[in-house]
């Protein structure tokens, strides 16, 4: 079989996108016709090439090359078939140069076949060409003109028809609330959208209409006419799609956050390129196709397409730093820090991808502009609606994780963490969501470039067990999350005073707590195992292995393996709460948190200190049931104590007048006299008290019992000193020695240290008494000075 040169198959594409293009713009048969109804336009349009003079030779001219290039082609392959080598065979470098080579040579004959047209239609008696009827190009070339205006006409007053409900619209997308304002916006738009094209679709049918009965001979549409209309139907909508994304009119039907200014700056550009294509491809190169030549046609429309990509790479370049710049604004709010590594790299690269982009496309037109440009076509519009519905997912997910989940009041109160659980939890799981939104809108965009065979893959046994692995992964850690935050929220509920069953005991609170980071541990394990489970990990050997690790710590860590049992017997023995004044190890305080190996407490200094249950051998705890002030009041000696014992019931009846009255359990106990001490009677009473209320009590009783005993003139002794010189013989005491030193100026005993300001009082240096003899100063009694 022989195999078509680059030549060849270009030569069968010229006509091929001539027929192609003739039979739509003359018979326009509908999706559902059958093959006998498209036969009819089909000879129809071949009797009109053959009626054509020029249409005929030109036909009857290619045809007799193609014969002939194919022949030649096929020699050839015969001849060098046994010497080809095996395709796997072929090195990287040689496939280059033969693509490279064969892109030249494409070029090349493109640009010859255009050269040889435009001579032929110049001279057409030198190039044995038909020549140019001038006057049927005059006249398709004004009708065409008419159709052209026409449509554009009724399209502008129907646009400018419905800019007042535009306008509205857009008012009304822009007066949401916050936590509706992307919702709104999205169908806004999509309102606007729908208008749009039913405009669109109502200037195309008033288009075909004047073209049909207006212009030309009624009844009948021309190729020509057809060829602009379709045209024009298929690059409207796409500048309908760009006005979507970039309204420059209207700030509430614009679905990219950009000023009106950029909007209108990319909305203008991304429509010349795109009218400039279009209508190149679409309405001339067909029509110099159909009425010139088919080299002259693929001439103009690889210039169309070189012209576009010069255009477009001096747009990308002059953008470059503005985008850039945008891109990394962007990446500053991501809320991910792939998205804004990825935002990053993006604004550094963007103009080298948009320029590759560009330069594939012009390359496809070069090589296979039949076959590869729509193609390239069909998977740039494919990608441009998937990433931007991508972006709409994930921007909706943005709003909603950028915004502060607010409960009510009353669910507030009632459930005081929830809130703040939530904040916590739903973000996180949305972030999760939004990144397996950007991983199948990268999939589908690689499917839609033929990359990746989405559909291929998801029908294999690996594709389909990947997805199903992947949901239920989601769905248990969505269930795990809600069951904690479940039974989180309900140890909350009874641990709140203002719900439940009120007041919680210490009990309830500490064991409530224990249980709570019990069944986060237990739920944390056991979501982690039945996870691995899941994904296909054995699990079995992980059981064991933990068993080992667990008797191996058991010997290692015995401290710790008594902690948690000794742990254990306080809670169940409810040895002590949290709240609970205790004594610990050696360490006095208030319990502030119990856990199952460690007890931390609270020194009335405000250290806080952790004792660990395995130095725990007795527990004191002053709050259990009441707790009793033991106060011991001493007299003095010659005080009645029946007095005393009096003015102590008297201070207790004041106590209980007071505001500690609430917190006595009993009637003051007076133990007795517990001790005749070297200077004072002592007296013992007991006040019994709420629990931990003892303290206080006791400060408030101490204070009146000071008051009673200075208002009945009792005597509370305190240390008093004897100074004892001794006696003679004779029991008289000696005189005591001491001796008093006046500030007075002497010049024997002191000196002025230095002069004397006024109003400053003058500093003197005594002497040693020591070193002179006693004088008439001296006395031998205490004096007062």
């Amino acid at each position: 079989m022989l195999k078509p040169s680059p030549r060849s198959w270009l030569g069968y594409g010229l006509w091929l996108a001539l027929v192609l293009f003739t039979l739509p713009a003359l018979a326009q048969p509908s999706a559902s016709a059958s093959p006998d109804a498209d036969s009819g336009p089909a000879y129809a349009t071949l009797a009109d090439l053959l009626e054509n003079d020029a249409s005929r030779h030109q036909l009857i001219e290619e045809l007799r090359r193609l014969a002939d290039t194919t022949g030649t082609a096929g020699q050839a392959a015969d001849t060098s078939a046994p010497a080809a080598p095996a395709p796997e065979n072929i090195s990287l470098a040689r496939h280059i140069a033969e693509m490279t080579s064969d892109i030249a040579s494409d070029a090349g004959t493109q640009l010859h076949n255009l050269g040889r047209a435009l001579m032929g239609i110049v001279s057409p008696q030198d190039h044995a060409g038909p020549g140019i009827d001038l006057a049927a190009l005059s006249s398709a070339a004004i009708n065409l003109t008419l159709v052209i205006v026409a449509t554009f006409v009724v399209f502008f007053l129907l646009r400018r028809l419905m800019h007042p409900l535009f306008v509205r619209i857009s008012h009304w997308s822009r007066q949401g609330e916050t936590r509706s304002a992307l919702l709104r916006l999205v169908v806004a738009v999509a309102i606007a959208a729908l208008i749009d094209v039913v405009v669109i679709a109502l200037a195309y049918v008033g288009g075909n209409l004047i073209a049909t009965f207006a212009i030309g001979e009624s009844g009948s549409l021309s190729t020509q006419a057809s060829l602009f209309l379709n045209a024009f139907l298929v690059i409207e909508l796409v500048k309908a799609a760009l006005r979507m994304l970039l309204s420059s009119h209207y700030d509430g039907l614009r679905l990219i956050p950009t000023d009106a200014a950029n909007a209108a700056h990319w909305n203008r550009w991304l429509a010349t390129l795109t009218g400039f294509v279009g209508y190149g491809m679409l309405v001339l190169v067909p029509i110099v196709n159909f009425n010139l030549s088919p080299a002259l046609g693929k001439g103009i429309g690889l210039l169309v397409m070189i012209l576009a990509f010069i255009y477009a790479t001096t747009m990308v370049l002059r953008n470059r730093q503005a985008v850039r710049e945008a891109l990394d604004a962007k990446a500053e709010q991501a809320t991910m820090s792939p998205s804004r590594v990825g935002l990053r790299l993006l604004g550094r690269v963007w103009h080298w991808l948009a320029i590759a982009y560009c330069l594939m496309v012009l390359l496809v037109s070069i090589v296979r502009p039949e076959s590869a440009l729509p193609d390239v076509a069909v998977a740039t519009l494919q990608s441009l609606i998937i990433v931007g519905v991508g972006m709409l997912l994930s921007g909706s997910l943005t709003q909603i994780i950028g915004r502060r989940i607010t409960l009510s009041d009353e669910l507030r109160r009632r459930l005081p963490l929830l809130e703040v659980r939530l904040n916590a939890y739903i973000p996180t799981f949305l972030k999760v969501i939004r990144t397996i939104i950007l991983v199948v809108v990268a999939m589908l965009v690689l499917n839609a470039w033929g990359a990746f065979d989405l559909a291929a893959w998801y029908a294999t046994a690996a594709g389909r067990d990947i997805v199903s692995k992947v949901i239920d992964v989601i769905v248990i850690l969505a269930v795990a999350a809600a069951v904690w935050i479940a039974l989180a929220s309900l140890i909350e509920h009874r641990l709140n005073p203002e719900t439940g069953s009120g007041e919680p005991s210490a009990r309830a609170k500490t064991l409530l707590s224990l249980f709570r980071n019990a069944l986060a541990i237990a739920l944390v394990t056991m979501t982690a195992m039945i996870v691995l489970s899941e994904i296909g990990i054995n699990i079995g050997p992980l059981i064991a292995g933990a068993g080992v690790i667990g008797l191996a710590i058991g010997f290692g860590a015995q401290k710790l393996v008594q902690d948690i049992i000794t742990g254990v017997f306080i809670q169940v023995e409810n040895a002590m709460n949290t709240g609970d004044v205790v004594t610990v190890g050696g360490v006095t305080g208030t319990a502030e948190r119990l856990s199952i190996r460690s007890v931390g407490i609270r020194d009335l200094a405000g250290t806080y200190h952790i004792v660990p249950f395995s130095s725990v051998d007795t527990v004191s705890n002053y709050m259990r049931e009441f707790g009793n002030h033991v106060g011991e009041y001493g007299i003095a000696y010659r005080e009645s104590i029946d007095d005393a014992i009096a003015q102590l019931e008297l201070a207790f009846e004041d106590l209980k007048a007071g505001e500690h009255g609430h917190k006595l359990l009993a009637p003051l106990t007076v133990a007795g006299v517990t001790a005749l001490a070297d200077s004072s009677v002592n007296i013992r009473v007991v006040i019994k008290t709420t629990p931990g209320d003892q303290w206080g009590v006791g400060r408030a009783y101490n204070r009146l019992v000071k008051l009673r005993f200075d208002a009945a003139g009792i005597e509370i002794p305190f240390p008093h000193t004897t100074l004892y010189f001794g006696e003679d013989k004779d029991g008289s005491a000696p005189a005591a020695n001491i001796r008093l030193v006046e500030n007075r100026r002497q010049a024997a005993d002191t000196t002025r240290s230095e002069p004397v300001a006024d109003g400053e009082a003058p500093v003197y240096r005594v002497s040693d008494p020591s070193h002179r003899k006693p004088d008439e100063d001296d006395v031998d009694a205490p004096q007062e000075r």
